[in-house]
């Protein structure tokens, strides 16, 4: 799906500080219940542990991101990422919650890869061949390449991917309250 390149400028600009707006609605709406918080965390978790595979393996801008996760999907960050908004979405127990987190990602999150996919086939020698191997969002169970670093916890902390974590077990802790309180 191919957006206006102004609108995904906007779109990477903005995303953020819309995050946040979506995160006061959805902590305002939740209505959580303890199966919801374990499947929900649950689902989460799993995004999250995406996230943190896929950012041991990406050297930003550096070098072109073949292994672990790269290897069956191009952008497993985002597929993270969205994995963690649905862990979440299902944790508060509104189907409006839900529907934000779809839409935020549609209008958000699809216009800035477009715009990171052509910026990095610019940048990293090889992107082409991998753009034609890799699928963009859903993952091959085999590898479409072989090789690469391994994971990397220097990489991690580089990219800043503890900030996901500690913004999840915030959220996550929120939503424990709001059930336990009866909020």
């Amino acid at each position: 799906m191919a957006f206006p390149k102004k609108y995904a400028e906007l779109a990477a600009r903005t995303r953020v500080s819309a995050g946040f707006v979506v995160l006061a609605a959805f902590l305002w709406l939740a209505a959580p219940t303890a199966q919801s918080l374990a499947v929900g965390g649950a689902v989460g978790a799993i995004g999250l542990a995406i996230r943190a595979w896929a950012a041991g393996h990406l050297a930003k801008n550096e070098r072109l991101a073949t292994s672990g996760p790269y290897a069956h999907v191009r952008n497993p960050l985002y597929i993270g990422t969205l994995l963690t908004g649905v862990g979440l979405a299902i944790a508060g127990a509104h189907l409006a919650i839900g529907v934000a987190v779809v839409a935020f990602f549609l209008l958000f999150y699809l216009p800035v890869m477009g715009e990171e996919e052509s910026h990095l086939a610019k940048i990293l020698p090889g992107y082409d061949e991998y753009r034609r191997r890799v699928p963009r969002l859903w993952p091959t169970l085999a590898p479409r390449y072989s090789g690469g670093p391994s994971f990397s916890s220097a990489l991690y902390v580089k990219n800043r991917e503890y900030q996901a974590l500690l913004g999840y077990l915030a959220t996550m802790t929120l939503l424990f309250s709001k059930h336990a309180l009866g909020w």
